[in-house]
């Protein structure tokens, strides 16, 4: 996982840790997650997985198609519709210096 993104999973519920853990097994085996969406103005291949519960809707988005590894760009939990301009920033600066590592 990259930059914070660890640390911001390690604080959801339990029950979110476990339904995001499964969903990032089942891509790891190359299948899809149960509910996600391509996200691809972020960049190519950038994928958000949603888990939602009673306390609210959860996000972890995510790059697959590089070289090495799948990448968990950034993980957070929505407070509106609209995903904020706070966290976009954060996945488009990982997803370029992601990029970048992966072509060394």
């Amino acid at each position: 996982m990259d930059g914070s993104s660890l640390e911001d999973v390690k604080a959801f519920p339990d029950n979110i840790k476990r339904e995001l853990g499964f969903d990032l097994d089942l891509v790891q085996q190359g299948l899809s997650p149960r509910d996600f969406k391509a996200m691809q103005n972020l960049g190519s291949g950038v994928m958000e997985i949603r888990v939602r519960d009673i306390s609210g809707a959860y996000r972890l988005v995510y790059i697959a198609k590089l070289k090495k590894a799948i990448y968990c760009l950034h993980a957070f939990q929505k407070k509106t519709q609209k995903t904020s301009s706070q966290d976009l920033a954060v996945i488009k600066a990982r997803y370029a210096a992601l990029k970048e590592l992966d072509d060394e």
